[in-house]
This record gives C-alpha cells, sequence and structure tokens, in this order.
C-alpha cells in the first residue's frame, strides 16, 4: 500500500485523464511508477559507482591475466 501526495492541479489532471479514459488514477500512477523506476534505479547505480570506482586495468595486465 501506498500514498502519496499530489500538487492539486496534478491530481486535476490525473482525475480527467482516468475520467476521459475510463482507467483509474491508480492505473496511471502505478504506470508512471513502473516506467521511471528503471531509469531511478540506473541512476542510483551509477552515483554509487562514481563514488566508489573500481580499480582499472590496462590492456597489457588484462593480456597478461589472459594469457595473450
Amino acid at each position: 500500500m501506498l500514498a502519496i501526495r499530489l500538487d492539486p492541479e496534478i491530481e486535476k489532471r490525473l482525475e480527467a485523464l482516468a475520467k476521459k479514459t475510463g482507467r483509474t488514477k491508480t492505473f496511471y500512477a502505478r504506470e508512471a511508477i513502473l516506467t521511471h523506476l528503471e531509469d531511478l534505479e540506473d541512476i542510483y547505480l551509477a552515483e554509487e559507482r562514481l563514488n566508489r570506482p573500481a580499480k582499472s586495468y590496462s590492456a597489457g595486465e588484462v593480456k597478461r591475466e589472459l594469457g595473450l
């Protein structure tokens, strides 16, 4: 269960869309979250990675490690 507060203008727009399409406001809220959740997760992971950079290897080190 999730409860969110929306700006009155956004609430009005969401309600109008729901009425025009016969869908619920919950349907559109769920769709918006699902659409953007992956992007938000990617941003979080990228920021986390930038804060903890991994060791980098030169081409020579990789070749040596792989026996090439």
